[in-house]
């Protein structure tokens, strides 16, 4: 073998997943809010499906070891890099030392992954998880800023009030039912309803 790594299509969504998000970070960092949310939301469709995808795959132990870790590390790019510098635009009205709480949030969401990692390790299959999980910033902020384009109103202080919520939440010692069935729907359809007001609206 030439590369190392894994490169079937049990992680391709993952890889997909990954371009989507470093293309909102580049969005970010030219100003443009609205394309860099329709970033995060598909980042986080991506992410809804990946694992369905893998587990519908043919993998040896090695291919499940390496889509595990590839999707943790993944989710820390996705769901903290990403909403971090897309923050950096939402808090331009705030003071420089809001940003702080940029690294609170990064700091839990890989505490909290790393927990679920730990957690995750042992052969139980996983039926919920302890503390809100990373991804749901990819749906709950860009429905924020969806509210703020058609309102038409400034809602920094607002997503200070998320990044900081959601620092907590990340590691609260709460239990979050797993989502399945019905819910991979209403997630993308949501998601869907989003991308589309953020397209015309913004």
């Amino acid at each position: 073998m030439i590369f190392i790594g894994k490169y079937n299509k049990s992680v391709i969504l993952t890889y997909v997943g990954i371009t989507i998000a470093l293309t909102g970070i580049i969005f970010s960092f030219l100003g443009n809010v609205s394309n860099a949310m329709i970033c995060l939301v598909f980042s986080g469709i991506c992410d809804l499906f990946d694992g369905k995808i893998a587990r519908a795959c043919k993998r040896d132990e090695d291919e499940k070891e390496f889509g595990k870790q590839l999707d943790s590390l993944a989710d820390v790019f996705l769901f903290l890099g990403q909403p971090c510098a897309i923050g950096i635009n939402l808090l331009l009205d705030l003071p420089w030392i809001c940003y702080l709480f940029l690294a609170l949030y990064t700091i839990s969401g890989v505490i909290r992954l790393a927990w679920f990692n730990m957690i995750s390790s042992k052969d139980e299959p996983v039926k919920y998880f302890t503390g809100v999980p990373v991804a749901y910033i990819a749906l709950f902020l860009p429905i924020v800023y969806t509210l703020e384009l058609i309102f038409r109103f400034n809602f920094s202080i607002i997503y200070l009030l998320i990044y900081i919520v959601f620092s907590f939440l990340f590691i609260f010692n709460i239990k979050i039912a797993k989502p399945k069935g019905m819910w991979y729907v209403f997630f993308f359809v949501l998601a869907i309803i989003v991308t589309i007001i953020i397209k015309v609206v913004g």
